[in-house]
């Protein structure tokens, strides 16, 4: 995934002789889940869809109604975990921020997502998921500062029935060293 970054303009790899020994560390990481048996904490509901259409100014009609579904855009919004976080976070995820936190990268921005959509959220449904570290990018610097960009992918079921994928990059970095203005 992360050779993608060159291709949207993410600026080219960038450190030191040590980088190359954390980098192999992050590296380790891939593969490695994310969360397990995460919960959504509410079912897939029709005053959460009006919300969110409200919010979003979408009038679609198959938002309304006796037989409405949920915005496709809305599968990541019924895995949030809200201000309390998730139950089922890996060890393997908070391990891999630690460590990042270790080499300075305490900030973070979230840069994109990607979803894949397999079948309509419908009121009632109850969410569950997965997520996996699917990649860790070599150090990176960026004018926010240098880091590594970390994506995840979590598999969404409705029901127990796939439903969709959601992979959301973000970049683990350290603040306030990236390139100033007219450089």
């Amino acid at each position: 995934m992360n050779g993608g970054d060159e291709a949207r303009g993410a600026p080219q790899t960038a450190g030191t002789s040590g980088d190359g020994e954390l980098y192999a560390r992050l590296k380790e990481f891939e593969g490695r889940p994310a969360a397990t048996g995460g919960r959504g904490k509410d079912p897939v509901n029709a005053a959460m869809i009006r919300h969110w259409c409200e919010a979003m100014g979408d009038t679609h009609p198959a938002y309304r109604g006796p037989d409405a579904v949920a915005p496709p855009t809305m599968l990541q919004a019924w895995t949030m975990g809200g201000l309390s976080g998730h139950e089922g976070r890996s060890a393997a995820y908070d391990e891999l921020f630690a460590l990042l936190d270790g080499a300075g990268c305490t900030a973070v921005v979230a840069t994109d997502c990607e979803q894949e959509y397999l079948r309509p959220l419908r009121p009632g449904d109850e969410i569950t998921f997965d997520a996996v570290i699917e990649s860790v990018s070599p150090r990176k610097s960026t004018k926010l500062g240098s880091g590594h960009f970390v994506t995840t992918r979590m598999d969404v079921r409705a029901g127990g029935v796939p439903a969709g994928t959601h992979r959301f990059r973000i970049l683990k970095y350290a603040p306030g060293a990236g390139a100033r203005k007219g450089e």
